[in-house]
């Protein structure tokens, strides 16, 4: 015997205000959260690889207008696609200390726009995914790692 249970989903409303519902919001883009049951298909890797090949040359090339990007160098570490490809969420980090990611992560969601048209004149897909930037903390973890391997406590338990 199958039950079938409606899907509920965490969405945001016009105001703002967090709610439950079985569906999309007529106000606002949904983006759907990348299925956390099961891994990403050989699609959507494909997808996201050839979508972050694709923005890291068009920020290499182009010359941007927003102030908080200019000079900036930014390094593109991953790119997950959603199962439908409409969607992606590009984890990003300027290269060096001296750029507040925060401030850069901003500005690339501001030029998002004009880096999917961009992208959509770069890449061969039936729909160019909407982009969302996010701060990518890879290399702070790492840093976090090495440090606490370099520790004397921790390096003298690797020694023995």
């Amino acid at each position: 015997m199958i039950l079938w249970f409606p899907v509920t989903t965490f969405i945001m409303t016009c105001n703002h205000q967090p709610r439950f519902a079985l569906g999309k919001t007529a106000c606002a883009p949904y983006i759907a959260p990348m299925s956390k049951n099961r891994p990403p298909s050989q699609r959507q890797l494909k997808a996201g690889e050839l979508i972050r090949r694709a923005l890291a040359e068009i920020l290499a090339k182009e010359d941007l207008r927003d102030p908080d990007l200019k000079g900036v160098s930014i390094t593109i570490s991953e790119v997950r696609a959603s199962p439908d490809l409409k969607h992606a969420i590009v984890y990003a980090a300027p290269l060096g200390a001296e750029h507040d990611t925060d401030k850069v992560i901003k500005a690339l969601q501001r030029a998002g726009s004009f880096l999917r048209g961009r992208l959509g004149k770069e890449m061969e897909m039936k729909s160019t995914p909407r982009l969302r930037f996010m701060k990518d903390e890879s290399f702070d973890t790492a840093e976090a790692m090495t440090k606490l391997l370099q520790d004397p406590r921790v390096a003298q338990d690797l020694k023995s």
